[in-house]
């Protein structure tokens, strides 16, 4: 499994969801640990302290590495001139996406800083982006970008795993905060619709950028990570000024505690900071896994956006687990058991069909 496997192929696609798996529990325990209160940890830290410091490493973590091994050289099929410069075209969406990034990495934070049941906000992250993946096919069909079919075990998984996450919801309304009751509040709202807006357009750039190439040019997966991730960095380097200086032109900002959060991180840091900017380290691994998962060489949008997902639940269940041992946290509730149940049956039709696409792509030569 963790031996040398060719692009596009099911032992590289298992490698990838093996190492997205390992670090996305990783994440969750360290959040854990951070934000929860686990005997003998650092200082708890408050939601925004934590992802202004968690959010600063990981950025680091994918951006060094890109810098320095030089991903970001892009070799464009379809160069354009600027003046005296001839730049890749593929800049020209590339870019976009990565400001799309830097929308949904703390969107994803701030939906649970809300008045919104977590188990909610989890349901509407995970189940949007699976519903985006299939969206997005069936556009780039109607478009003629895409010219794979997606097959009935495609769909079928994607139903399943919109089971998986909504699954969540049962018990939950009856909690404080839980249900739809997020609705009226209009930061949730426009935070929610952010997260889904970012996330669909960049699943679409992506997928656009997939399946524009010419057959027999291998995927520069790198200098797509690489240029996104630059972009991403720029854009979130001046939402975070924004939101630091806003308190002085903006009446009430201040008051959000939010908003005070992120502040006092910056400007009166935790001494615990510089673990929590380390803690990051394994939030930006993800990052790297995530991306080349839903760019996977071959497959359709809903595939790869099943895959992501499904990965993340399992990893979600498993990090939960092993916080009820490792920290005394609270065991996997039922529903998260039920929910494992119905991952499962969707990995098994997605089986079905990575077997039917795979021999697809052998006859058509492409891996």
């Amino acid at each position: 499994m963790f031996g040398k496997t060719s692009e596009g192929s099911t032992g590289r696609l298992v490698q990838l969801c093996a190492g997205y798996f390992l670090f996305y529990v990783a994440t969750g325990l360290i959040v854990k640990y951070f934000t929860g209160s686990v005997d003998g940890a650092a200082p708890r830290m408050d939601d925004m302290t934590f992802l202004a410091y968690n959010t600063f490493g990981a950025n680091l973590t994918c951006l060094v590495p890109v810098l320095a091994l030089g991903w970001w050289r892009m070799k464009s099929i379809r160069p354009i001139r600027v003046g005296a410069w001839e730049i890749p075209s593929e800049l020209l969406y590339i870019i976009p996406s990565g400001i799309c990034t830097a929308v949904v990495i703390p969107t994803t934070t701030l939906m649970y800083t809300l008045p919104i049941s977590v188990m909610v906000a989890m349901v509407i992250m995970r189940a949007s982006v699976i519903v985006i993946g299939r969206v997005v096919d069936g556009i780039q069909i109607a478009q003629g970008i895409l010219t794979k079919r997606v097959y009935w075990e495609e769909n079928a998984a994607v139903a399943f795993a919109v089971l998986a996450a909504s699954i969540e919801l049962v018990g939950s309304n009856g909690a404080k905060g839980g249900g739809f009751d997020f609705l009226h509040n209009r930061a949730a709202v426009v935070i929610l619709v952010s997260y889904i807006a970012a996330y669909a357009i960049r699943i679409y750039i992506m997928n656009y950028y997939k399946n524009t190439r010419p057959k027999g040019v291998p995927l520069d997966n790198r200098a797509f990570f690489a240029t996104e991730q630059i972009s991403a960095s720029i854009a979130m380097i001046a939402m975070a000024a924004f939101v630091y200086f806003s308190p002085r032109f903006i009446t009430g900002w201040g008051q959000l505690h939010q908003v005070a959060g992120f502040v006092a991180a910056i400007h009166s840091p935790m001494p615990a900071w510089m673990w929590a900017s380390l803690s990051g380290v394994a939030f930006g691994i993800v990052a790297f896994f995530s991306v080349f998962i839903f760019m996977f060489k071959g497959r359709t949008a809903t595939f790869t956006g099943l895959v992501n997902r499904l990965t993340s639940l399992v990893a979600g269940t498993t990090a939960t687990l092993l916080g009820w041992v490792i920290f005394g946290s609270k065991f996997p509730s039922l529903q998260n058991w039920v929910s494992l149940g119905f991952v499962l049956v969707a990995v098994a039709f997605l089986t079905r069909a990575e077997r039917k696409r795979t021999k697809e792509l052998l006859a058509a030569k492409e891996i």
